[in-house]
């Protein structure tokens, strides 16, 4: 009789399932090489649910680009659920031809025409969000078509997925992706159900972390509000870098459910996360002052920060609250935040930035645009109600 080693006991032990992890834990991912800084660009969803067209996302390609946006370094314009109706005798998924009769095909070469990239939505189930057509069975037939198409970015949701393991599934389209024979950046929406940080950094380019953001400050009772959507990243800063970032959902800002200053926190904050930057108003009709936070590019340069650290709150007191992030250049960007009701003054202090009390650095606010000049130790300003204070701060 043989002697039944250490090792072989062990597999023994292990359920087919676990093999499987072990296994793959033995053969490293391939990354795609992509996204590394957290995309920008404009999604439909949050503006417009299914109501998506050929002719609407040719109007937001041209608004991107008149309003400003594409030099502040937007790029992306990505069709959400809905813009596919069935599947053809061949498996091929088919586009809903009353609103995009022309074809992706043409509806892609035209978004690439205006110096753009373009963007369409799956589902790792049966079905999508929606009820329309799912990947689940299609991975490969799907991606080499996405590929022909010319697409390249892919929102990938996690709708109808039964039993499916969510490592597997999305593994299985990052695999078909990466055969495809194009660069697509892959955006896995699995509201972070299995903790996707954990497991995910060559899987997936950015991957959410919770359930969908609503156009609020705060929501407590009934679905997420920005702050609550902020309380849930806090931890997770070591997960994010270049070509993997986590993703707090899409923005809200100019879709009218926050003020102008909310929406200057809500910005800025997801600057001060490295989160990808996407669109979700009507880029063909924007106030001043939407149009101002979106291009503030001041802000984005801290989102777009090459160093790719994603923030963290390095101080609490109540309603008032710091976070702050490490810049490329030695500096750091903060943000000095109030969730109260009335305006309050924050600080900061150097040693909470990592830096020795005794240094004399330069500070200067990003929404002002303005260098306020040097200080020792720390600074402090005063904060608006639900508002916040961006500055960055360099020895």
């Amino acid at each position: 009789m043989k002697t039944i080693t250490s090792a072989c006991l062990l597999l023994l032990l292990l359920s087919p399932l676990a093999q499987l992890r072990a296994q793959d834990s033995q053969e490293p991912v391939q990354s795609n090489g992509l996204a590394l800084t957290p995309p920008m660009g404009w999604n439909s969803w949050n503006k417009f649910d299914c109501n998506v067209s050929e002719d609407l996302i040719k109007q937001m390609a041209d608004a991107m680009v008149k309003s400003g946006m594409k030099a502040a370094g937007y790029q992306y314009i990505v069709i959400d659920d809905c813009w596919q109706v069935s599947r053809d005798k061949e498996g091929n998924i088919v586009p809903d031809p009353q609103h995009f009769p022309s074809g992706m095909k043409a509806l892609a070469d035209y978004v690439h025409s205006r110096g753009l990239k373009f963007g369409l939505y799956s589902d790792a189930g049966t079905k999508t969000c929606q009820g329309r057509p799912g990947s689940r069975g299609y991975e490969f037939q799907d991606a080499r078509q996405y590929a022909a198409w010319g697409v390249d970015y892919l929102k990938y949701d996690w709708c109808n997925t039964g039993t499916q393991d969510g490592h597997a599934s999305y593994l299985l389209m990052h695999n078909a992706l990466l055969q495809s024979g194009r660069p697509i950046v892959f955006s896995m929406c699995e509201w972070g159900t299995a903790k996707p940080w954990l497991w995910a950094k060559d899987i997936g380019n950015l991957w959410r972390t919770t359930g969908d953001i609503y156009d609020a400050f705060s929501r407590r009772e009934h679905g997420l509000g920005m702050v609550e959507i902020l309380d849930l990243q806090a931890g997770l800063e070591s997960f994010a870098g270049p070509g993997h970032w986590n993703d707090p959902d899409m923005l809200e800002v100019g879709n009218g459910g926050m003020t102008d200053t909310e929406y200057r926190s809500h910005f800025s904050l997801w600057a001060i996360l490295a989160a990808p930057l996407m669109a979700g108003n009507d880029l063909r009709d924007m106030g001043a002052a939407t149009r101002e936070i979106l291009t503030n590019q001041e802000v984005i340069a801290i989102d777009q920060d090459a160093l790719g650290k994603q923030g963290s709150r390095v101080w609490k007191n109540g309603d008032l609250e710091v976070w702050a992030r490490p810049l490329k250049d030695g500096g750091r960007a903060v943000v000095l935040f109030n969730r109260g009701a009335s305006q309050q003054t924050v600080s900061i202090g150097w040693e909470d930035l990592g830096y020795p009390a005794y240094l004399s650095a330069a500070v200067r606010d990003l929404w002002q645009h303005k260098d306020l000049g040097k200080f020792t130790g720390k600074y402090s300003a005063a904060v608006a109600s639900h508002g916040v204070v961006m500055v960055t701060v360099k020895p």
